[in-house]
């Protein structure tokens, strides 16, 4: 009651004194916001008494539309395959030729679909934070001097122009054992076993295009990767850690690859709490909290790094190849070369943060990892999808493609 009542003020409060000209209704809308003021006694004694709290979910978790903004809602599966909303009229006929250790445009055959590879040269950086680095966490450390091999990056993320069209070429109708599949994709087939439809629609309603595919599983992005290399006769991948710091570092040593203090940017160090957050330069390159408007955005929304590439803190947690442990900086010794973190695990890194980070999650060093069981509590197959994930939205990836040998590097 004392909740609800709460709640009740607040509401009268902004009826009468705020503008509601001023209110972000999109972000109100979403799971996010909706998880805060929604109250489940009615619900919980028909349906779900045990699984709320053994699973830490509300009712709101799986029936944000009925009966609110979307009442025509139907939670089943995709039907269909989402067309590519490019309007090139061309069909490549043949993946890029690449000669010279230099940035390219790929296509992807028998499609109209291309995207931007950035040429990464090599080099060695100082990878992780030194301890002073406001809002640094154990897992940062100790930090060491790594090297990389050249490599080419996505200029961005991979859009849903190209996983649809990847989609398109592998969907699985029907539901197969994952360890079927999983198992045929491990031998190098000819042809590659791809996602089954997703429930629901993955892009969130905010749109195709070329904003970043979202809610795919680190799975999915590895054969995504698979089909790729298959389809080019390149040998694409999801980045190393020590590779996507590199790539976001863009030389720097210092929290972010552009001059600011974390203090200053994040809303909740105590200065921030009273003149608000530095939003100045950070929105120039960072999709976050304070300017996304709650979703991700076309990478036109952003200025590059120096190295060319766009949105590698912010808008999407970008997956990496590596599987996480905390500790394992301290694993290896301080100086490396090409590092690809520990042998095994259970969850795998990822890097960047989202569209709904705050500023000091941003930094190029901080670390997380995937949480498989949370991403797929509302997810209702058995088994669980190997290809999509129920639970969060703003994850992605951006691919790396290995040069050739033949590829001549200055």
């Amino acid at each position: 009651m004392l909740i609800k009542a709460k709640t009740g003020l607040t509401d009268l409060y902004g009826f009468y004194f705020k503008n509601k000209a001023s209110f972000d209704w999109e972000n109100k809308r979403l799971l996010e916001h909706a998880v805060k003021i929604v109250y489940n006694e009615s619900c919980i004694r028909c349906h779900y008494e045990n699984n709320a709290k053994k699973l830490n979910l509300q009712c709101i978790n799986c029936h944000l539309d009925v009966g609110h903004y979307n009442p025509n809602y139907k939670h089943g599966k995709m039907t269909g395959v989402p067309v590519a909303s490019t309007s090139s009229k061309i069909l490549y006929t043949a993946p890029a030729t690449v000669t010279a250790f230099e940035n390219f445009k790929e296509f992807i055959p028998n499609s109209p679909i291309t995207f931007s590879m950035i040429a990464v040269k090599g080099g060695t950086f100082k990878m992780g934070s030194p301890e002073k680095e406001p809002y640094r966490k154990n897992d940062e450390g100790p930090v060491r001097n790594v090297t990389v091999s050249p490599f080419f990056m996505g200029e961005v993320e991979v859009s849903w122009d190209e996983f649809w069209t990847f989609f398109a070429s592998t969907m699985s109708e029907g539901r197969v054992d994952p360890n079927i599949v999983m198992a045929h994709n491990a031998n190098s087939p000819d042809a590659v076993t791809g996602p089954t439809p997703p429930f629901g629609i993955p892009d969130q309603g905010w749109g195709s295009g070329k904003r970043p595919a979202i809610t795919m599983t680190h799975y999915s992005a590895s054969t995504y990767c698979q089909w790729l290399s298959k389809v080019t006769g390149k040998h694409y991948r999801l980045p190393t850690e020590a590779e996507w710091e590199y790539a976001c570092r863009a030389g720097s040593e210092t929290p972010y690859f552009f001059p600011g203090d974390p203090k200053r940017l994040s809303e909740q160090g105590f200065r921030s709490k009273i003149f608000g957050a530095d939003t100045s330069l950070i929105s120039r390159y960072v999709v976050y909290a304070l300017n996304s408007s709650g979703k991700t955005q076309e990478p036109g929304f952003v200025k590059a790094n120096p190295f060319g590439l766009k949105n590698m803190q912010g808008n999407v947690l970008e997956y990496c190849s590596d599987f996480y442990a905390e500790d394992a900086y301290s694993k290896t010794g301080t100086t490396v070369a090409n590092p690809k973190g520990p042998g095994s695990g259970e969850e795998h890194v990822i890097r960047g943060g989202n569209y709904s980070f705050d500023a000091k999650d941003l930094r190029s060093a901080a670390r997380g990892f995937t949480r498989t069981a949370d991403w797929l509590k509302t997810d209702p197959q058995q088994p669980k999808s190997i290809w999509w994930y129920s639970d969060i939205k703003g994850i992605g990836f951006r691919v790396v493609c290995d040069p050739d040998s033949s590829v001549v590097i200055k």
